[in-house]
């Protein structure tokens, strides 16, 4: 028996090679057994109590190793038993770097996942989902920026001079930059919604002749419903380069408009019309007036220039206020006698 484990193969004795055998099949059944066990025993956790913070990550994070690692690390102890060929140690050692890598990038992009998820629970809880169109922009740029480092790593540790190759990508770069400059405008536009914010889904825009809803924010566009019922889809890049009035986060709206008043209409309930206006508006709750006054004498009517405001003129309320006002002052200035000029302009004739 001694004779048989002492015998060579490959460079190794039998016995050195029953030990790696040994090792691999250890490690790559308990990794996994173990893996599966925390797991279960965390889900009828979380079933129970709920989870969150860093033993959430945590799970996270081993429930995102994959069996390609597993067996790697399984083949790395079971390699300390043999004694390989300088060929193989060097095919070792590239799976090794590489598959670690990789799974170092999974776990980057599921520790940047959850953080995501976490920051749009909080903007959910406190009533405002408007955060969910920019996660998959920053999960975009995240997983891109992860998984670059990672290879730049890998081929580090593989012992490439990555100095002369960042150099040699920097001037490839330049040159794909200035051929897809519009594509990397809109990307980078992209971003600058999701950072800066200026409009989130769900926010009514005005840009140019375009009016319509926010629907999504996209890695190179943006979508929009119009109020003609249509999809609209614009550039990210076009959209940043325009003056874009987003009537989502108006808190008030301002009502500006100017009455004629007929001249033939007695001195005595001119006096009234600012006093009729401003009760009329003062009716309607959900409008503030602000002033009413004698704008100008034109040559056909007494100009009066009203203005007043609607707290959260959204969802079409600010027409229906307008709406009710203008019938409250309709009906007062008819009831005080208070006549509107006629469009008609009286030209005197010569005899």
């Amino acid at each position: 028996m001694r004779e048989l484990l002492d015998r060579v193969w490959l460079g190794n004795s039998v016995q050195d090679w029953l030990l790696a055998l040994a090792a691999f099949l250890i490690i790559f059944t308990v990794l996994p057994l173990a893996r599966s066990f925390v797991l279960a025993r965390a889900a009828k956790r979380q079933a129970s109590e709920g989870g969150a913070g860093r033993m959430a990550l945590l799970l996270q994070l081993i429930g995102r190793t994959s069996r390609l690692f597993l067996w790697v690390v399984a083949l790395f102890w079971a390699g300390h038993f043999l004694a390989l060929s300088p060929r193989l140690e060097q095919l070792s050692k590239l799976l090794i770097v590489v598959v670690f890598w990789f799974q170092a990038a999974l776990w980057g992009v599921t520790a940047v996942r959850y953080a995501l998820e976490r920051e749009q629970q909080k903007h959910d809880a406190a009533g405002d989902p408007r955060f969910r169109g920019s996660i998959s922009i920053v999960s975009f740029v995240a997983n891109l920026v992860i998984f670059a480092l990672a290879i730049l790593l890998a081929l580090d540790n593989l012992d490439v001079n990555i100095t002369a190759l960042i150099a040699g990508l920097g001037i490839g770069g330049i040159a794909i930059a200035l051929a897809v400059q519009t594509i990397l405008g809109d990307l980078f536009a992209s971003l600058s919604i999701t950072l800066d914010k200026p409009f989130v889904p769900g926010d009514f825009l005005k840009l140019d002749d375009i009016e319509g809803r926010v629907e999504r924010i996209g890695v190179k566009s943006t979508r929009l419903r119009s109020v003609s019922g249509e999809q609209v889809i614009v550039a990210n890049a076009d959209l940043l380069r325009s003056r874009i009035r987003n009537m989502g986060r108006m808190f008030e709206q301002r009502a500006l408009f100017t009455l004629a008043i007929s001249y033939d209409t007695p001195p005595a309930k001119i006096g009234d019309v600012t006093a009729l206006i401003r009760e009329a508006i003062a009716g309607v709750p959900e409008a503030r007036f602000e002033f009413c006054t004698l704008k100008a004498l034109s040559e056909t009517a007494l100009l009066f220039e009203t203005c007043y405001f609607v707290p959260q003129p959204g969802g079409g309320r600010f027409r229906q206020i307008t709406d009710l006002v203008n019938r409250r002052i309709h009906a007062a200035l008819a009831e005080a006698g208070v006549a509107f000029a006629n469009a008609a302009r009286t030209v005197p004739l010569r005899a």
